[in-house]
């Protein structure tokens, strides 16, 4: 990581190389997307720094270090034309990312100052008091708003306020300020803040963090920006102030979108029909489509005339509802069933050219065995893409939560292009049987313990939202839930089989009215996700086996029988038979953050085996 460039006069050598800045520490590349995107703060050694935005990017990643990656159907979503890798490591990286000293408020551990970075002097390319000669530390705490915005935390105001006059003026009084701890406890009553000026006690941190705290000294929002640097104007927002310590989660939560590579736009190329295809999308026919590639590209078109016309038809289909304006949600979902519409038909090797980055097969096997299991329409995928993008990002509260989230765009001018990881692997895609599905899903006992569930999902994502009205609604269905069990169950399974930990298997849900599938997959960012040792778990008697023996593992967990038979378990009770013993999976594996999760609904319940849609292969 990088701080930007400082402004100075260098005479007829010009500007400093990118390459002899200051370097503060190293990220991995996916974590510049998941966890230490544009808008973030990331600690590194006793100093802290906020991402900068990709206006910066845009002048400092260079081809070599952040290569451009297509996905048509993704870019379309987002309205950009294509992504690009975030830097490497340092070790290849010449420049890498940008990063600004946020928060600039710091205290001296010796002469106990709080004051910003700069007033210390501390020597160049140093973080250390200019007079004690000791680390720095940033400030602890920072001010969010839901907007997205950023601010120090008003250590002044909070000073200087008292019921009777209320708050007064940052610096107001010609003092200078102190913070110490007493030691006492580890609690924010132990943090104390002072002025060297006599109108005011020395007050604790303490109730800092109350909802209205802020707004009782009379503060809102100024729209402050910090990663896009003090050229960026403040933006009017006024919204309430929320108190954060400096690495909470709710300081920065990335929205990220993906999507795999699937036919016909699965082969990850440049598209050389990029700035042709809205003048394309008016013409029907054959005939005009020709007559437009021809006097487009004077001469020969780089692709067939076939070729673009299939594409013209799938964009079209890519588009649910065009003239009633779908929302982008309904648009988000449209590409998940183009999705599952493709991994059900499959896409055959022998039919394709080396550059086919979607490959999906029907198994040789029998698959009449899969019967009784009630599995149907097993798939392996061979070859498979999936593009991960950064498309926002949001502060306080979760993008998934609600239905009018402030999502903050990652830079101040509009950019064509979005930061974004493509992961290679391979997979398997199977499906339940719809009718058994069908009459399941409809028992009364199994809608009631699912309604559990999705009530209490749904008391969370209103609390998430403030706002009621504005949340989310929750995703649970019997469907869904029973999909995702057998998800988690799988990979716990495969992880013994295939030779992937669990951590290198992911998820990916297709659960709607007319949609009933999985695809469990690797997804990483080398060949390691294509050794062929999960594929070979979709042959239909393997499938079988491993699906047995998933399912005997479900019935039993060594937390029984408080597992099985606890009312509510989980993150806010959004789950119930399920726990780290049984069907829980790392974070990284799971699309749903570990909730919404019961193997009662596989299995059955001692007092009701009847709930398990696999209870007639157990014997139940």
């Amino acid at each position: 990581m990088t701080p930007p460039r400082t402004r100075r006069r260098t005479g007829a050598q010009g500007a400093v190389p990118a390459h002899n800045l200051p370097r503060r520490g190293a990220v991995r590349r996916a974590q510049a997307i998941t966890t230490y995107g544009v808008g973030s703060l990331v600690a590194v050694d006793h100093e802290s720094f906020v991402v900068s935005g990709l206006d910066e990017a845009e002048r400092s990643w260079n081809g070599d270090e952040s290569p451009r990656i297509y996905e048509r159907r993704l870019a379309r979503l987002l309205d950009v034309d294509y992504f690009r890798l975030p830097p490497a490591s340092e070790d290849s990286s010449r420049d890498g990312l940008r990063v600004r000293r946020f928060p600039l408020m710091h205290s001296c551990p010796e002469c106990a100052e709080l004051q910003p970075h700069r007033l210390f002097n501390p020597p160049a390319g140093r973080s250390v008091c200019g007079t004690c000669e000791v680390d720095l530390v940033p400030s602890r705490f920072v001010v969010a708003c839901e907007a997205g915005h950023l601010d120090e935390f008003p250590y002044w105001q909070w000073v200087h306020r008292s019921p009777e006059r209320g708050s007064t003026t940052a610096g107001g009084c010609g003092g200078s300020l102190r913070l110490r701890s007493s030691g006492r406890t580890s609690s924010l009553r132990s943090i104390l803040v002072s002025c060297t000026c006599d109108r005011a006690p020395e007050v604790s941190m303490e109730g800092s963090f109350r909802k209205s705290a802020l707004k009782d000294l009379g503060l809102k929002c100024r729209g402050t920006r910090p990663w896009l640097g003090t050229s960026a104007p403040a933006q009017e927002c006024g919204l309430p102030l929320r108190t954060l310590q400096r690495g909470s989660s709710s300081v920065w939560q990335p929205v990220l979108k993906s999507a795999l590579s699937i036919p016909p736009w699965s082969h990850g190329r440049t598209d050389p029909l990029a700035e042709h295809w809205d003048a394309l999308r008016q013409f029907e026919s054959r005939e005009h489509v020709a007559i437009y590639l021809k006097g487009a590209f004077r001469g020969e078109c780089p692709v067939s005339l076939d070729e673009v016309m299939t594409l013209l038809d799938a964009e079209r289909e890519e588009d649910p509802d065009a003239e009633n304006a779908p929302t982008f949600d309904h648009r988000y979902g449209a590409l998940r069933t183009k999705e599952y519409e493709r991994l059900r038909s499959g896409n055959e090797e022998s039919e394709q050219s080396r550059e086919e980055q979607f490959v999906c097969e029907t198994p040789l096997g029998d698959q009449a065995v899969l019967g009784p299991l009630g599995v149907t329409g097993p798939m392996l995928v061979k070859k498979l893409r999936e593009v991960r993008a950064l498309k926002a990002f949001t502060r306080l509260v979760d993008a998934e939560s609600t239905t009018d989230t402030k999502e903050m765009p990652l830079s101040e001018s509009p950019l064509r292009w979005l930061p974004a990881m493509e992961v290679h692997g391979e997979g398997v895609f199977l499906r339940l049987d719809e009718n058994r599905l069908g009459t399941w899903e409809t028992a009364p006992a199994v809608a009631a313990r699912v309604e559990r569930m999705r009530s209490a999902h749904q008391r969370v994502l209103e609390e998430r939202a403030d706002d009621s009205g504005r949340a989310a609604l929750s995703p649970a269905t019997p469907r869904m839930v029973l999909l995702h069990t057998v998800a988690h169950v799988l990979i716990n399974e495969w992880s013994l089989e295939s030779g992937y930990p669990a951590a290198s298997l992911r998820e990916r849900l297709y659960a709607a009215d007319d949609m009933a599938g999985m695809l469990i997959y690797t997804a990483t960012s080398d060949s390691a996700g294509s050794l062929g040792g999960l594929v070979a778990q979709g042959e239909p008697e393997v499938l079988d086996r491993t699906m047995r023996s998933a399912l005997r593992r479900a019935g039993w967990c060594s937390s029984d029988p408080l597992c099985m038979e606890a009312d509510t378990s989980g993150l806010s009770w959004t789950n119930l038979a399920a726990c780290h013993d049984c069907v829980m999976l790392p974070e990284t594996s799971c699309e749903h953050n570990n909730i919404l999760l019961d193997r009662a609904l596989l299995v059955g319940a001692p007092e009701d085996p009847s709930l398990g849609f696999f209870g007639p292969v157990l014997g139940h």
